[in-house]
């Protein structure tokens, strides 16, 4: 018989394989034959912090504890005639590619940027030599941004789909089979680089294509309907339909579609500031002990949300251990973020600090229809670009300072290896965006006792948080409104917010294709 029981347990408990096999054996009330832990969580709303686990437990003699997932079996579609154009190589677009497979059909993915260990390279010179490659970077390359912002894979998305078939699908590519039962499960770029390959490398062992250095430029379209994409070498490649998967930065793309008269609309999104806390600081507040976490818990978290006349204020992206990172596609861009390694073993914590932006906000970039918000966010980060010298090198300010409207006389070390200088990041960002931060950081440092302070530093921009344009679709078919056969998917196209909800877009993309190819 195989029942489920749940514990609650203290953190060395929770680490310690012999005392939590005492304790299973214990509570189960049963002769256990096998045990395995399902889901798995902290609570450390009290200072004594207790882990919550809910365990699986076989008490028949021939009885085991079945594993977590079962692998998905990939057919050979190499001799498919239904083919789908994949524009993108993010998490939209390779689990896209994965269940159009799936499904019998043929994947050509198109990415921009290279393969992920040329991304290496390419992200490590950018640190060096603080230039950015327009087609290699943070954002652009195989994995998409994901790929080097720490894997956290969170999401609220479960009315769209089922997380548990992404994270099943990580596992079968080589992520650890903790992210099945962590409440926050988490990857780690260090870890995510070799799982992308592994999914690069069962497309192609299946029969699809994965094409590197091949920017989509243009959809080919006939009486309404689209027939595959030209790309940048002017090479026309033809599909079934096309999944236009390409992430929140490619900005090209959406001014290439208004050329080619796709329609769009404007978008709301999020704008701040990355900020850094000491790693031992936060561990101090969220576990309510001076000590900070001990030898058994993992490095804190925090998620903080207000309200600030009239719009939300909230931290994004939390990196516990982390570093933070330059984040920009393009020239004369400075952009922000964080990521960590599975380890979480750096001394700083980083996450988004960001207002919520909504059309009509900024009353100069009225009338820009689909790009209102587009070219505000460009416009802010090239302010921060030309402030900052022509370079990367990232403006900075101290926590309460900024607050209190003060100069920071100087910096703490940080993360950020293209380096930082002082500045006065309250005038740099515009006032619509610096008051409601300061209100919100007084609200924060008000809820949880010492986070107010100058040991923390805010970098600036952090502005990619979402995309700035929807690229509208209908709902059921997830088509879009006027051309046929094309597919808006994941962050790029509005529809997702990190990395399990964008896979999962992808995922309802090829499925709605394979409907609509079947004969009537």
């Amino acid at each position: 018989m195989i029942k489920d029981i749940s514990l609650r347990v203290s953190p060395e408990i929770a680490a310690t394989p012999e005392l939590l096999a005492q304790k299973v054996y214990g509570v189960a009330g049963c002769k256990v034959n096998d045990w395995k832990i399902v889901k798995r969580s902290v609570d450390a709303r009290k200072r004594d912090i207790i882990i919550n686990l809910a365990v699986r437990v076989a008490s028949g003699e021939d009885d085991i504890v079945p594993s977590g997932y079962v692998p998905v079996s990939f057919p050979d579609v190499s001799a498919s005639e239904r083919k789908v154009v994949v524009v993108g190589a993010g998490p939209a677009g390779l689990f896209a590619a994965l269940e159009c497979i799936r499904l019998g059909i043929k994947p050509i993915v198109l990415e921009r940027g290279k393969d992920v260990d040329a991304r290496r390279l390419d992200i490590a010179a950018l640190n060096r030599e603080r230039k950015i490659d327009p087609e290699s970077n943070y954002c652009f390359g195989e994995g998409g941004a994901g790929t080097f912002s720490d894997g956290k894979l969170y999401t609220r998305s479960k009315k769209r789909g089922n997380p548990t078939e992404v994270l099943s699908l990580l596992v079968q590519h080589g992520a650890d089979e903790n992210i099945l039962i962590d409440s926050h499960p988490h990857i780690g770029s260090d870890r995510l680089p070799g799982i992308m390959k592994n999914i690069r490398q069962t497309i192609i062992n299946c029969g699809g294509e994965v094409r590197f250095l091949t920017r989509a430029d243009r959809l080919l379209i006939e009486s309404g309907k689209v027939t595959g994409v030209e790309t940048s070498d002017g090479s026309k490649i033809y599909g079934d339909a096309v999944i236009l998967a390409t992430g929140h930065s490619a900005r090209d793309v959406y001014r290439n579609l208004a050329r080619d008269g796709v329609k769009m609309e404007a978008k709301g999104l999020a704008v701040g500031v990355r900020l850094e806390h000491p790693q031992r600081l936060i561990d101090r507040i969220q576990y309510h002990n001076p000590a900070g976490r001990g030898r058994w818990l993992p490095a804190a978290e925090y998620n903080f949300v207000t309200q600030a006349d009239g719009r939300g204020v909230y931290s994004f992206c939390m990196c516990p251990g982390g570093v933070v990172v330059a984040a920009g596609s393009g020239p004369e861009e400075l952009v922000v973020n964080g990521m960590s390694a599975s380890a979480r073993s750096s001394i700083w914590a980083n996450s988004g600090m960001v207002v919520e932006l909504r059309p009509g906000d900024f009353p100069e970039y009225d009338g820009r229809g689909e790009f209102e918000m587009l070219d505000l966010v460009e416009d802010l980060e090239k302010k921060f670009y030309k402030e900052s010298n022509d370079s990367i090198t990232a403006p900075a300010q101290r926590m309460k300072d900024f607050v209190e409207g003060k100069d920071s006389k100087n910096l703490p070390p940080s993360s950020y290896l293209p380096g930082l200088y002082e500045a006065r990041m309250d005038k740099m960002l515009p006032p619509f965006i610096a008051r409601r931060l300061q209100n919100g950081f007084r609200q924060f440092g008000r809820k949880a006792d010492g986070f107010l302070t100058n040991e923390a530093i805010l970098i600036g921009l952090e502005s990619r948080t979402s995309s700035p344009v929807r690229i509208p679709r209908d709902k059921e078919t997830l088509c879009h409104i006027e051309i046929k056969g094309l597919y808006p998917a994941g962050e790029g196209a509005g529809y997702a917010g990190g990395i399990v909800s964008a896979a999962i877009d992808g995922m309802r993309c090829a499925r709605s294709i394979s409907q609509s190819l079947i004969p009537t």
